[in-house]
Parts: structure tokens; C-alpha cells; sequence
């Protein structure tokens, strides 16, 4: 069992090595918790949204967003019984940057984000219908792919951030034009991909009956995909814009 979203490690239900528990995770328990931290997502990405329609600096709030969730995402990711209390904190947070990056991609771009929103719970419900009907099956080569291709996406961003110090770019990663939109569209692809992954995952944990708090974990793992996905169709549709 192996998941390429790093909150979500093939290790973590290895600890309860069968381990009977009075509350248990269950898969609606698990999507019943998605669907709580999205709307704490979307009521705090609202506010950060409102705040620069109104004109108000949202620069500290965009690094509080960002900081904060990337913190409190490691603390969940290393200690998966904190998710209860920090899925919640992690998706306000998160909200916090989602909303003012979302903002300023609006005021170039009119009507993006709805776009972009639509894109992405879009493919979440194809996905997880295509999941359900076994049209999409995980095997071991799947995880592979996917496992593989995220960590090289990952790696590829991480040098494109260390060289930017140094006012170097990667060449096309950002660029507007064909082969810019065709890696976008790619990387869009592998996210998404992984949204399976986390299917698999959640279904797995809930079989194997580990604690009532992994459900929690379960939402706030899909949670990193789908922001990851939302923000990598965003890049891609103001690519195809500005061609």
C-alpha cells in the first residue's frame, strides 16, 4: 500500500498491527470530515478574498496561510493522533492563502476561480465515481507511476524555488506557451491521479479498522491533493489565457 501524497505514508496503519478499537474509521465518517474542512477552507479563503476586493493588504495574510498550514501539515503528517484538533486549524490556514492567491488571480483573470473550482470538484466526483466502478483499478504499477512522477514534480519545484534566489528559472516551467501548457497539463494530470491514491488509502484504512481519529487524517490527506490540484489548474488556465 503506498499513497504518493506524503500526508498519506503506506507506514501509517502499520502501528495498529490489528489492534482492536471501540471507534473505528469508516469511509463515511471519513467523508463527512472532508466535508467539514472544506467548508472551514472556503469560509476562511472567503475572508481573505473579501479582504482584497476591499482594497486591504492580504501579503501577511497569503504568509500566515502558507507557514501555518505547512506547519501544522508536518505536525499531522509525523503525528497522525493530532488531526483532529489540527485537520481543522490546517484548513483555515490554508483557506487564508487559497482565498488571497485566488483573489489576485481573479483581478487579472475575470471569472478563473470559478473555472478552476469547478475543474476541480469536477474531477474529484469523476474520479471517485470511476473509483467506485472499479474503471480505474490501483495496482502496483499505478502506484508506481503515480508515486514517481509526483516525487519528480516535487523535485522539480523544489530547484525551480532554490534557483529563484539566484534569478534563474527552469526553462518553460512557467512559460505560457505550448510546451508551458503542456507540462501544466501534465502535472494537472498526476495530481489528479493521485486523488485515487487517496481513495485507496481511505478505503484501506477503514478496512483494516484503526481508530476513530484516522478519519480525520483520511480528510486532511485528500485535502492537500485537492488545494494542490485547485492551484495546479489555476496556473494552467491563466497559461492558456495569456497564449
Amino acid at each position: 500500500m503506498r499513497s504518493a501524497n506524503p500526508a498519506l505514508k503506506s507506514t501509517t496503519f502499520n502501528k495498529f498491527g490489528g489492534t482492536s478499537f471501540s471507534k473505528q474509521m469508516t469511509l463515511s465518517g471519513t467523508v463527512y470530515k472532508t466535508f467539514i474542512l472544506l467548508v472551514i477552507l472556503m469560509a476562511s479563503s472567503f475572508y481573505t478574498w473579501h479582504q482584497y476586493n476591499l482594497g486591504e493588504p492580504v501579503g501577511h495574510l497569503i504568509m500566515i496561510g502558507v507557514i501555518g498550514g505547512l506547519i501544522s501539515a508536518l505536525i499531522i503528517a509525523f503525528v497522525p493522533r493530532t488531526a483532529p484538533l489540527l485537520a481543522p486549524v490546517y484548513a483555515a490556514l490554508e483557506g487564508l492563502a487559497v482565498g488571497g492567491i485566488s483573489a489576485n488571480f481573479e483581478s487579472q483573470f475575470n471569472g478563473i476561480t470559478m473555472q478552476a473550482a469547478a475543474l476541480t470538484f469536477g474531477t474529484l466526483f469523476a474520479l471517485l465515481l470511476a473509483y467506485m466502478l472499479r474503471i480505474i483499478k490501483v495496482t502496483h504499477n499505478f502506484r508506481l507511476i503515480v508515486f514517481s512522477a509526483t516525487a519528480g514534480i516535487m523535485l522539480v519545484y523544489l530547484t525551480s524555488f532554490i534557483l529563484g534566489f539566484f534569478g534563474i528559472d527552469i526553462p518553460y516551467l512557467h512559460s505560457s506557451g505550448p510546451i508551458g501548457i503542456g507540462i501544466s497539463l501534465f502535472i494537472v494530470v498526476i495530481a489528479a491521479l493521485n486523488l485515487v491514491l487517496d481513495f485507496d488509502f481511505i478505503e484501506y484504512g477503514a478496512s483494516q479498522r484503526v481508530p476513530k481519529y484516522m478519519e480525520w487524517y483520511g480528510a486532511f490527506g485528500l485535502m492537500v491533493t485537492l488545494v494542490w490540484l485547485y492551484f495546479e489548474i489555476l496556473h494552467l488556465l491563466a497559461k492558456i489565457r495569456r497564449n
